[in-house]
């Protein structure tokens, strides 16, 4: 369940939470939530240089607001929350640009499964991409995605089946069946 920090009224009602990290702690948590991080920025951008980029403003962002959690796993959530507002405003501010680069051109023209299906996800809408990442690799919850996204959680199962049929139906078109993916 993704939560915001506690106000100020909460953090002094609760006197047992955990104090705002010291850099030992936010080592620690870096060292443990970074990797997990990036990989989801880098399949939201398509992009290692931006997924780099957002990676370091989220962790930016997380030590300028400095709040006080009740657990690592209610600050993990925060963080990609913090991602995921990060790379939707970076979509925002592309949109005008190609959506295809060099890099990718030349993805397209490499028949390996692998790089195919990394071109076809780059197809996809960020917000699918993002509903896809976060349900089957990082195996959140529909309540913790919409929180991500800032859907509503019944909104989230729609959104999904959505996203699943839209990326089966670029599949499909580039001639990746599911008797490839097998």
């Amino acid at each position: 369940m993704f939560a915001l920090p506690l106000t100020l009224d909460e953090e002094r009602a609760a006197p047992k939470l955990n104090k705002p990290m010291d850099e030992a702690k936010f080592d620690a948590f870096y060292r443990l939530v970074a990797p997990s991080l990036w990989a989801y920025l880098n399949r939201l951008a398509g992009d290692a240089a931006v997924a780099d980029d957002l990676l370091q403003k989220a962790f930016i962002n997380l030590l300028r607001a400095n709040p006080v959690f009740a657990s690592d796993e209610h600050m993990r959530r925060y963080v990609f929350r913090i991602a995921t507002n990060l790379a939707m405003d970076h979509f925002r501010e592309t949109k005008r640009r190609p959506m295809f680069d060099a890099a990718t051109a030349v993805a397209a023209v490499d028949h390996d499964l692998r790089h195919d299906v990394q071109r076809i996800f780059k197809e996809l809408k960020p917000q699918e991409r993002a509903l896809l990442w976060l349900a089957h690799v990082e195996e959140s919850s529909h309540h913790d995605i919409g929180e991500a996204l800032g859907v509503q959680e019944k909104s989230v199962k729609v959104l999904l089946f959505r996203a699943r049929k839209r990326l089966g139906d670029l599949l499909k078109r580039s001639g990746i069946g599911p008797e490839v993916l097998r």
